[in-house]
């Protein structure tokens, strides 16, 4: 099966934060994440980091779910 590319975007204060990531880099963005909350200089915060995590996290589980829990089997 193809690898596909990850997105998240986040758009604050006319500042645009976009990240592109495969499944095999969840680490690094999570770290990447952690080093724009901590940087002053960013309008990037720390909740802004929780949530995109989070959604990183979600992803991570979606692809690593068992196709049988992706889909109903019909009757």
């Amino acid at each position: 099966m193809p690898q596909g590319i990850n997105v998240l975007a986040l758009v604050k204060d006319g500042e645009r934060y976009v990240f592109l990531y495969d499944d095999h880099s969840t680490a690094q963005v999570l770290q990447t994440l952690g080093r724009y909350a901590a940087d002053p200089e960013l309008s990037f915060s720390w909740y802004d980091a929780a949530v995109l995590s989070q959604r990183v996290r979600h992803l991570q589980q979606r692809a690593t779910a068992p196709s049988a829990t992706l889909f109903r089997e019909s009757a």
